[in-house]
């Protein structure tokens, strides 16, 4: 059986001036927000994507890619919460 390895490194696109900017994902945490360089803007993930990678980003996170939307971003449960556990709303 072959092990898959992710693709650790994203390409994120504002929504709000389409700023692109290349960023590497981390494989043990989520990122809930991101400060766009372009217009300042903080980006939060979308409804029922777990992560601002699976949202604004050209390949979505290593849990995605590994488990698929099943899994949810970092083994969570495909709720987007922010650390304090509050659920989000894109």
């Amino acid at each position: 059986m072959t092990e898959r390895h992710p693709q650790l490194q994203s390409t994120l696109t504002c929504p709000h001036c389409g700023f692109v900017k290349t960023e590497s994902m981390p494989t043990d945490a989520c990122v809930y927000f991101y400060d766009c360089a372009g217009c300042g803007a903080l980006l939060r993930p979308k409804a029922g994507d777990c992560c601002v990678f699976c949202s604004y980003g050209a390949i979505p996170c290593p849990p995605i890619q590994l488990k698929g939307q099943i899994a949810g971003c970092c083994g969570n449960e495909a709720h987007n919460t922010d650390p304090a556990g509050d659920t989000m709303n894109a």
